[in-house]
């Protein structure tokens, strides 16, 4: 009996032969250009805009001309109910080797600043969440375009092929930032690019589906539909959307026998689940540090990028989907986010660092723009994406590093601004990858994370 041998015919016999083909052709080519020194990210995204002015980047004029009207002129702010300068309510102090001021607002983070480049001099183009938002995450300010953690997993492959690529981590009532899950969007991309949702506050489905069937008749029933999918690509003239949903029902098959062990943090030490605040009394806390400790626990089995979700304290207007969004009660709003989030991260930081793991894992901590030097009513501030601060630790960045600077109230960058397009240039750099080469067509376009801009930002590299 003859059989028909075809290249379409093999690459379906072949185990993720799609993918396999894929990633040959893209190691061949110059997307990856330098030698990689991050393998893995963890985004911890501070959704609403954290106050420059409040945590990273003091400003002593402010003290002296509280009060008083603005001495510069004003564009116009997201409400345009602006009202004199405000000092910070917070107390600033130097850290480390390197002397690096942080407020009283993050003491914790304030013991790890010589792992820390803080960049001061971040902008964005836009001063409304949603778009803000997609902007920083996709480098454009709507939807439809990936975001870098589906652009990172298209461009470096999987790691593990139990785990998804591209992970977020969310807990109870916390929510996707405004933009909703686009900001976690593929986008043009496979679909087995997009981003997978972790709720740690609810039931694991995962395991209550593993319980349900034993291991061999879920395997038998796995390669009884590999082979109808098999079938069925065979008979297609464009495979690639099949072979990403494929690739995605594959993927849930087998987290259902890896989540339930990710979950299990019953070999975590008492001296680790303290270091990271596990056992807090604030539940909004604890809930964050359990996304920390999931977040190192996802790298550590070869996720490639993992994004945190920060829980809504509810002050000052600051919702779920935009907890540090303080337009009111600044002081409350800050202390109640900051005492959620300090801890854990500084924990992330210290346990990664301690298992030798924080050379090769990058953490980006940043939100969508900061806040006004100016209040808005009696004690808030306006959203201000003239300029702010976000950081990087790990992975081939230079700790104890500032970069840029904005003028002495904090208004505006005045030296070296930089720009959403030189954050994601130079986070793809770290994972060696060129950000121009980067590329997908689509459209009659080659497009990509940094759009037509973007400079790597070397002064912050060890």
């Amino acid at each position: 009996m003859s059989v028909e041998f075809s290249r379409r015919n093999f690459l379906c016999q072949a185990s993720m032969g799609f993918g396999l083909t894929a990633f040959s052709g893209l190691m061949a080519s110059p997307i990856i250009a330098f030698p990689p020194r991050a393998k893995r990210v963890i985004f911890c995204y501070m959704s609403g805009g954290v106050s420059h002015v409040d945590s990273f980047d003091p400003k002593p004029k402010l003290n002296a001309l509280h009060g008083r009207p603005m001495p510069v002129d004003l564009i116009r702010t997201q409400f345009n109910q602006n009202g004199p300068v405000m000092a910070s309510p917070f107390t600033f102090k130097r850290y480390g080797e390197s002397g690096m001021p942080v407020s009283s607002l993050f003491p914790e983070l304030a013991q790890c600043v010589d792992k820390i480049a803080i960049i001061r001099s971040m902008t964005s183009s836009v001063s409304e969440h949603a778009q803000a938002n997609l902007f920083m995450h996709s480098g454009f300010p709507f939807m439809g375009h990936p975001s870098a953690g589906a652009w990172i997993s298209y461009g470096l492959g999987a790691e593990t092929s139990y785990l998804p690529g591209y992970v977020v981590l969310q807990s109870g009532h916390a929510s996707p930032p405004h933009g909703g899950v686009a900001v976690y969007s593929n986008g043009y991309l496979p679909g087995n690019h997009q981003a997978s949702i972790l709720n740690l506050g609810q039931d694991d489905t995962f395991s209550n589906t593993r319980s349900a069937m034993d291991s061999s008749r879920q395997l038998r029933q796995s390669d009884f539909i590999r082979k109808l999918d098999q079938r069925f690509v065979a008979g297609q003239q464009n495979t690639s959307g099949v072979e990403a949903a494929i690739q995605n029902y594959e993927k849930a098959l087998r987290m259902q026998i890896a989540i339930p062990e990710l979950y299990d943090l019953s070999g975590e030490s008492k001296c680790t689940r303290r270091l990271y605040g596990l056992d807090a009394s604030d539940p909004e806390k604890a809930a964050y540090a359990h996304q920390c400790l999931l977040a190192r626990r996802l790298v550590e089995r070869g996720v490639r990028f993992v994004e945190l979700s920060c829980l809504s304290k509810n002050i000052g207007a600051g919702g779920a989907a935009n907890p540090w969004d303080q337009h009111g009660k600044l002081k409350q709003g800050h202390e109640a986010m900051a005492h959620q989030v300090d801890q854990p991260i500084a924990g992330l930081l210290r346990d990664l660092e301690a298992r030798g793991m924080l050379e090769e894992t990058l953490v980006i901590w940043a939100g969508e723009f900061g806040r006004t030097p100016f209040s808005q009513g009696k004690d808030g501030r306006d959203h201000n994406p003239l300029g702010f601060s976000i950081w990087l630790a790990g992975g081939g960045v230079k700790g104890g590093t500032i970069y840029g600077s904005t003028d002495e109230l904090g208004y505006r960058a005045v030296d070296n601004p930089c720009t959403v397009y030189d954050l994601w240039a130079t986070v793809l750099h770290l994972l060696g990858l060129d950000h121009k080469a980067l590329t997908y067509r689509f459209g009659g376009r080659d497009l990509r994370l940094t759009d037509v801009y973007g400079d790597v930002l070397h002064p912050i590299l060890a």
